[in-house]
Order: C-alpha cells, then sequence, then structure tokens
C-alpha cells in the first residue's frame, strides 16, 4: 500500500501514519516528471482548508496516475468539512480514475484566525479522534467502499468559502514578525510550498498553501498573525518536528 500525505502540522500524517504503507509526502514529489503509481491499494491523506483541498494536493491529483484495485482519499478538519471530498472525487473522475472509499476525519482545528487552540485541546476528547482513525483504518483494511457525499446546504457553503483558499498567497506576507526570531530558519524548513527564504530577514512569497505550519513550529513563537485568536501553537503529538521538516522541506530540492 502506497499512501501520499500533505500535512502542515501533523494532523494527516498522524493519520497516514495509522493507516500504514509506504509513505509519501506530496511535496517531496508533487513536481517530479514521472507521478505514475502502481500498487494493490493508494491512498491519499490531507487537511481541508476552507473546504477544500489543499492546492498542492490538487495538482498533484491532477497530474498522478494511479493503478490500484483499491483507492482512496481521507480528509482531516477541525470544524467543516463541506464538500470537500465530493469536489475530490469528481476531480478524480475528470482525470480518469475514482476514489472507492473517501472519508473525513474530525481532528483539532488550528487555524489561528478563528479558533483559539486551548479551547480546541479542550474538545478533542469529544472528537473521538482515536476512535475514528482505528475505524477509517479498519475500513480500508477490509477495502470498504464509502462513496463521497455532500447535502446541498454544504456545497452551497463550499462554493461560497473555499475560493478563499486560492487567494490565500499573498496572506503570508502579512505575518508578523516579532523580536524573539533568531533566523533559525525552520519556518522555511516546513514549509511545503518553498514559500519561505530566511536571511538577515524572514522572506515570504505569494505561492502560501495558508497551512500555518510556520507560525505552529516556530522554536520561537515568533510568527503571529494579526488577528489571531491564540499566541499558543499545536504540532499533532504523534509527530516530530523532524518529521514534519523531512516532509516539507523543499529547499533540498535540486
Amino acid at each position: 500500500m502506497t499512501v501520499f500525505y500533505f500535512t502542515g502540522t501533523g494532523n494527516s500524517l498522524a493519520v497516514a501514519k495509522h493507516i500504514g504503507g509506504t509513505l509519501i509526502p506530496i511535496p517531496q514529489v508533487v513536481n517530479s516528471p514521472n507521478l505514475s503509481y502502481t500498487d494493490d491499494a493508494i491512498g491519499v491523506v490531507f487537511p481541508i482548508y476552507s473546504l477544500t483541498t489543499p492546492k498542492m494536493v490538487r495538482q498533484f491529483l491532477d497530474k498522478a496516475h494511479f493503478e490500484a484495485d483499491y483507492i482512496f482519499a481521507i480528509g482531516t478538519y477541525g470544524n467543516m468539512p463541506g464538500a470537500a471530498m465530493l469536489n475530490l472525487q469528481k476531480q478524480a473522475q475528470k482525470n480518469g480514475y475514482r476514489f472507492h472509499y473517501a472519508n473525513h476525519l474530525l481532528m483539532l482545528d488550528n487555524f489561528l484566525p478563528v479558533f483559539e487552540v486551548d479551547a480546541q485541546v479542550r474538545k478533542l476528547p469529544n472528537k473521538k479522534v482515536e476512535e475514528m482513525t482505528a475505524k477509517i483504518v479498519e475500513d480500508i483494511n477490509k477495502r470498504k467502499q464509502m462513496k463521497a457525499t455532500a447535502s446541498l446546504v454544504s456545497r452551497a457553503v463550499t462554493a461560497m468559502v473555499s475560493p478563499m483558499i486560492n487567494s490565500a498567497g499573498k496572506k503570508a506576507q502579512g505575518f508578523i514578525i516579532n523580536s524573539q526570531c533568531n533566523k533559525c530558519g525552520i519556518c522555511a524548513k516546513v514549509c511545503p510550498a518553498k514559500n519561505i527564504t530566511v536571511t538577515d530577514k524572514v522572506n515570504f512569497e505569494s505561492q502560501c498553501e495558508w497551512c500555518m505550519g510556520c507560525l505552529h513550529h516556530c522554536p520561537q513563537n515568533a510568527l503571529h498573525l494579526k488577528n489571531e485568536k491564540s499566541s499558543k501553537r499545536w504540532r499533532n503529538p504523534e509527530v516530530s518536528l523532524n518529521e514534519i521538516i523531512t516532509a516539507n522541506n523543499r529547499n533540498q530540492e535540486q
């Protein structure tokens, strides 16, 4: 089994680790000239941003060619999944394949402009993340089929909200860098979009994925949003900083 994943703060990587198989970070392969993969089962795990799939994941799925008896997709989210999985299925069908199993998983929401991290942590027990993750893993191991669905309301809300993620590129240029920044470069290493460079200052380009990994992983807590609801940061406890760097650091590309 091969599982492709995209992660900002570790939630989707944690799920991918539970599923198992050969784990491949999408940022490290998205620009590869050959994206043809064959296995008995192939999956994609990603966070749902603004009720839709991250731009890089959509780009990868438009270019990839899968040959497998079983193809699945899992979207992690913290508040609403919207019609993300249904739209993902439509994208797959447009590209000549389909997901036999498309499901989403409620986890902690770390979108700092809206949610306060400590409050989200307190809600985690009610979300039953471990139980629901185990159920998804069982479904995949049994090769269960699940069709992507979305209500008319979810489709309408998604149509209104999802364009926000496509215009998120320049928002990173408004991040606030305080005096605690020591130019360690972790923000650049955890950025899946190769959007950050660190010299005598921290520079942001315009291809931000809005994953907020740079904010959440900064060792000095030096990166902030003007309108953030919390100065507290989050990384999934099942995932290390080194794992995030290995998945997302594209500055080592040749």
